[in-house]
């Protein structure tokens, strides 16, 4: 018996897809289950293939893997999309009176069990319940008790009214009874559940809890496949803090109200993706050059153009470490984990505001629309710091005004953080402009000036570097010959997959770094390593270029770039044949 149990269900957009995944999720992580989930979906409202994995175990899981268990499957193309991840006595559930079903072809070797999912669903209510009823067949071949699933039907339905989710819950035990009832089989599975307590979040999410607690009072967005989450979070949430959401009429609109938020005193916020991002660079430059702290979240999606909406990639990389007119200091953060996107958002406000900066926050869409669970510590609000930076108030501006009591928000400082006063600091009234200016603010095209103000703003980094700490993550063996580097949403993938290539006997020292600009210095842990091994999601290696660059050494790079994110057993083989190994096993237990 496996110690992980993979589920999917599988059919066209507008089937609930979604909606069934997470209710099975929930019901999972409310009965103590780890739960890792991953999403395929076309960008169109109806027709295309969709689905929606789990991974669940009683350890934590951190990738997807290529082993499906159960596979509800509302297709023909269903079963065909994930026929190399079906094995030896995977079941398969179906609706064989459903039209596209009726000549259902069940690989040799599996188990097709054909229930009525339409007709169970109208005895307990309507045909809409039919992927219930599937839910609760998966109950009964995964021994995983239907009582689990009541809490998240009544999550789910309960804004719908009472009879609405007693039904549902009648129909997810009509599809029990009759597993139970019309297939005499022991499938081999038992979710074992626990007393454990966790929250399921995605990426999305965990943005927006993070910048709650991280201060932000104004949000302004325009909705984009992956980033649109984040707004919805929000909105609704941020309002009993005292904060505001406004959804723009387009992402250059977004961009300069949380500008316009940023210079009157509130911590502001933008979210969008790389088509977003394109617009807003203009602005991105007028951020900088005011010197106003703002955090701009791009959540990454292929490209370039209109690209693939709804796929994996992490593309955005170049656009965002060098993207603008002129030379814009900048910081981007990479959180590499769900629970990162919470302490890397709120990171990502204290460092807008202590070195007044724009500060690129980016996850992509394999963080944005994964769930994952996580014991509720994890997320503890009272442990939030935040620091506003070198604000001034009546008591303090004196300090910053010239001889005739102007305020300067451009004061030259040696560590090229300037004071910043409030609107309504008295004493502190000022102006910025996008133009070059002088310490008050003024327009200017003094060559001594110029120098000088473009030098401050760029001191900014370097007294980053020198106060933060920007350090990778490290695992495995610190002595290990090869060493393999990733930025961003690859970690968790990773981290399994060293488990797989430890059974092989290959010993592996893992950094994943969160700090793409200012990025810490991994030019000792390159020069160690025999084998340096970059893996990303990108085409031409973006971030294998940077580490060229910055350690002069050549490194193997491992890309992938067809929309789909890497799994723990496809890391495992593909390094291990970086290496001169065979692969590694497919199968991953926690």
């Amino acid at each position: 018996m496996p110690a992980d149990f993979n589920w999917a269900i599988g059919g066209e957009a507008g089937d609930g897809i979604d909606s069934t995944g997470k209710i099975f999720a929930q019901a999972l992580s409310r009965a103590g289950r780890h739960v890792f989930t991953s999403k395929d979906f076309a960008s169109r409202i109806r027709g295309g293939y969709t689905s929606y994995k789990i991974r669940t175990a009683v350890s934590q899981v951190q990738s997807v893997v290529d082993r499906l268990d159960v596979l509800i499957a509302l297709t023909q193309r269903t079963i065909d999309e994930n026929l190399n991840e079906l094995h030896e006595g995977s079941v398969i559930i179906y609706d064989g009176d459903r039209t596209t079903m009726q000549d259902v072809e069940i690989p040799d070797g599996m188990i097709g069990l054909d229930v009525p999912l339409k007709g169970l669903a109208e005895e307990a209510g309507g045909a809409i319940m039919r992927n219930v009823v599937a839910l609760g067949a998966a109950c009964a071949v995964g021994e995983f008790p239907i009582e689990n699933l009541d809490s998240a039907l009544e999550k789910r339905f309960g804004d719908k009214g009472r009879s609405i989710v007693e039904n549902n819950m009648t129909a997810a035990r009509k599809g029990r009874d009759y597993v139970e009832a019309e297939f005499d089989a022991d499938f081999g599975y038992d979710l074992e559940c626990t007393d454990e307590n966790y929250v399921l979040l995605n990426g999305d999410e965990a943005i927006g809890m993070g910048a709650i607690a991280g201060g932000c009072r104004f949000y302004a967005g325009y909705p984009i496949t992956p980033a649109t989450a984040v707004m919805e979070y929000l909105t609704g949430r941020i309002e009993r803090y005292g904060g505001h959401v406004v959804q723009a009429e387009d992402e250059l609109s977004a961009i300069n109200m949380a500008l316009g938020a940023a210079r009157a005193g509130a911590r502001a916020m933008t979210a969008t993706s790389g088509p977003g991002i394109d617009l807003m660079t203009e602005t991105f430059g007028l951020v900088a050059t005011s010197e106003t702290p703002l955090v701009i979240c791009n959540v990454m999606r292929s490209g370039p153009s209109t690209g693939m909406p709804t796929k994996q990639e992490q593309g955005d990389l170049n656009a965002m470490l060098y993207g603008g007119h002129g030379e814009v200091p900048r910081f981007v953060l990479a959180p590499t984990t769900i629970a990162e996107c919470f302490h890397k958002t709120v990171e990502a406000f204290n460092l807008a505001e202590k070195y007044q900066i724009p500060v690129y926050l980016t996850a992509d869409l394999s963080l944005a629309v994964t769930e994952q669970t996580y014991a509720p510590e994890e997320f503890d609000m009272d442990a939030v710091e935040i620091n506003r930076g070198k604000v001034v108030d009546e008591d303090t501006v004196g300090e910053w005004q010239d001889e005739d009591g102007r305020f300067r928000p451009h004061a030259l400082t040696d560590d090229g953080v300037s004071p910043r006063a409030f609107p309504g600091t008295e004493g502190g009234l000022h102006m910025s402009t996008g133009l070059e200016h002088d310490e008050l603010g003024r327009r200017t095209e003094d060559t001594e000036m110029r120098v000088q103000q473009v030098d401050k703003r760029s001191r900014k980094v370097e007294t980053a570097r020198e106060r933060e700490p920007f350090e990778p993550r490290e695992f495995g063996d610190p002595d290990a010959e090869t060493l393999v580097v990733s930025w961003g949403s690859n970690e968790g993938a990773m981290v399994e997959a060293m488990r797989l290539l430890e059974d092989e006997d290959v010993g592996v020292r893992f950094l994943s770094v969160p700090y793409v600009f200012p990025r810490p210095d991994l030019t000792e842990a390159v020069e160690a390593a025999e084998e340096v091994i970059v893996v990303e999601c990108n085409a031409t290696g973006q971030f294998a270029n940077i580490l060229e660059h910055d350690t002069l050494t050549r490194v193997t790079r491992l890309n992938k770039y067809d929309g789909v994110r890497f799994k723990a057993d496809e890391l495992a083989e593909r390094i291990a044949t970086a290496l001169g190994h065979e692969a590694a096993e497919e199968e991953v237990t926690p």
